[in-house]
């Protein structure tokens, strides 16, 4: 893992992809195809893969899967591994925008 195991996660129904749980485990391995490929932070990530999973299998009716909507999408169904997946998460930032608010208030 290049950025670390999972620590969140959304839980998919495979009856909502076109053709039920078959097309679902079917897009899956033609979208793992392209797994091997390097991947980076922002245009061809994890995120991407799994976008191109959810677009094969027409998951919901829809094809324009992507990984701003599929970002959007986990803030709001997807839930930590663990409490720890949630320190892991939200900790660093919130150690960033602290340290910026301390440096902006002192200034």
């Amino acid at each position: 893992m290049a950025f670390g195991w999972p620590t969140k996660y959304w839980a998919l129904d495979p009856y909502r992809a076109q053709g039920g749980p078959t097309s679902f485990d079917r897009s899956i391995s033609l979208a793992q195809k392209n797994i091997g490929r390097m991947h980076n932070l922002f245009c061809d990530n994890c995120h991407s893969h799994v976008a191109m999973a959810l677009n094969l299998m027409h998951y919901d009716g829809s094809t324009n899967w992507n990984m701003v909507k599929l970002c959007l999408l986990m803030l709001v169904h997807g839930k930590y591994i663990n409490f720890v997946g949630f320190l892991k998460t939200w900790l660093p930032f919130t150690f960033v925008a602290g340290g910026i608010i301390a440096l902006v208030v002192l200034m």
